[in-house]
């Protein structure tokens, strides 16, 4: 998907423009981007949009029609104009494989460079990794609500934000683990399969439900998929779609499922499980779409559903839910012109830490994650090793040792140096079958929906001795 280069915010621009005038575009800086808080109330997100992120910083250049409106504005001069003509991205990026499960203060990406082409990209970056980040969790929690004998899939085409965010819900609910989409573009772009029915209207279009039916067996005699809640479900629905399952039987096909999409799902299902088994349907699917979420899914299984395939729309492309609507990713200045930035704050939990830093992950002998920790990229002091003490950044006074037996592995790696990207994007199902292994090692309890266990991340002692003679140095 291309970007413009004005897919940004004016004071990216302006501070662009001012770095120029200042003689300060050319400074070394280093940017990391984050977020403070897991969405939705849980412990964990699922890192997505790296791809495109780097599709964006690879291709970014301002063409004559940018150029000519930026001109219009009466804001910026000739040499700034003149400047952009040949703005490029030429930096670096450190990043986690998409799919990564991450954790709040977490740098998903370090962004180095020119103070100019770093500042600039802030707003693009977080629009792309922000949005698809917190799909692909909901689609996570979704797909682990679900359960791994049931499929889920996309249907949010209708209610997401525009055509091109209908298209990154496709790809980043892929990354999560929902692989199939009702988004025929997204089927083309991303190579994703694509599902569907039929909508209450086409039997509605018909003198009866029962000649709908017929007919759109007759269109569609191995695909098709029946939806049985247009006037009765128990009544009419279920009994029609059972004559039709006969007839397709009897002409060598076999009906593929049926679609509830309305009522009390989890009696329906077993209903209609129980009217199709003893009928010999034993094969035919039961598919549930209906304003679901993780929630209503665990519920629905809770009471002993019989649902094969979950349509999630709604509440997958907005990411609805609590604390989801938006992840709050932030992007922020922690080196610049060779030495350590940080923000400082009357709110501690919106200090930063600062530096180039390493993302490390414990690891037990079984395979389980441990626990994470922010190290120092350079080599002042002594690398975080296991039997060493991380800190709570928050709160200090809590701390905890890693164990030695534990492995330390480093969660990012360089995807992009002078501006071009490193290596090919892995597939969306091999990004999503390394998030699905990657949740499953986390500690029990993390992925629960309701008060999940915390997952620890911590910092060196030599990081947060940085920290603290920075805050110091400032307040001083």
């Amino acid at each position: 998907m291309p970007y413009s280069a004005l897919l940004t915010d004016l004071y990216e621009l302006t501070m662009l423009a001012g770095y120029l005038r200042e003689d300060m575009h050319e400074q070394q800086a280093a940017f990391d981007l984050f977020f403070r808080e897991p969405p939705y109330l849980g412990s964990y997100a699922v890192f997505a949009g790296l791809a495109p992120a780097l599709d964006y910083l690879s291709h970014l250049k301002f063409s004559d029609a940018d150029l000519a409106y930026l001109n219009s504005l009466n804001l910026f001069d000739a040499p700034f104009l003149e400047f952009l003509k040949t703005f490029r991205f030429r930096g670096r990026v450190t990043a986690p494989c998409e799919g990564e499960v991450v954790f709040a203060g977490e740098p998903l990406l370090t962004v180095e460079g020119t103070l100019a082409e770093t500042q600039f990209v802030e707003t693009a970056l977080l629009n792309i990794i922000n949005f698809q980040t917190l799909v692909a969790t909901k689609a996570a929690r979704l797909k682990i609500a679900a359960g791994p004998d049931s499929e889920v899939i996309e249907f949010g085409l209708r209610r997401a934000q525009g055509p091109d965010g209908g298209l990154s819900v496709a790809r980043a609910a892929a990354i999560g683990g929902v692989l199939s989409t009702s988004n025929v573009q997204a089927g083309q772009v991303f190579g994703l399969p694509v599902k569907g029915t039929h909508a209450h209207s086409w039997v509605m279009a018909f003198p009866d439900e029962l000649t709908a039916f017929r007919a759109y067996a007759e269109c569609f005699p191995d695909s098709c998929v029946l939806l049985v809640d247009t006037y009765d479900t128990l009544t009419s629905g279920l009994p029609h779609a059972l004559i039709v399952a006969g007839e397709l039987r009897e002409l060598g096909h076999e009906m593929l499922g049926v679609r509830l999409d309305s009522g009390d799902l989890a009696y329906l299902s077993r209903e209609a499980r129980k009217r199709f088994d003893r009928a010999g349907f034993e094969n035919v699917k039961i598919v549930a779409s209906n304003e679901l979420d993780e929630h209503v899914i665990h519920s629905i299984r809770s009471e002993g559903g019989c649902i094969d395939i979950y349509g999630v729309g709604t509440r997958l492309a907005t990411c609805a839910g609590p604390e989801g609507g938006a992840l709050g990713g932030v992007y922020k200045l922690v080196e610049s012109n060779g030495k350590p930035r940080l923000k400082t704050t009357s709110d501690p939990a919106k200090s930063t830490l600062p530096s180039r830093k390493r993302w490390l992950r414990a690891v037990n002998p079984d395979g389980q994650f441990h626990m994470d920790v922010l190290d120092l990229q350079d080599h002042s002091g002594e690398p975080f090793r296991p039997g060493h003490i991380a800190f709570d950044p928050a709160n200090p006074q809590r701390h905890k040792m890693v164990p030695l037996q534990c492995d330390l592995i480093d969660c990012r790696h360089v995807v992009m140096d002078s501006g071009e990207v490193l290596s090919q994007a892995p597939s969306l199902e091999a990004l999503a079958s390394y998030a699905a292994a990657q949740l499953s090692r986390l500690p029990e309890g993390t992925l629960r929906l309701i008060n999940p266990h915390r997952y620890k991340v911590g910092v060196s002692r030599r990081l947060l001795e940085l920290r603290n003679r920075l805050q110091t140095a400032a307040t001083s």
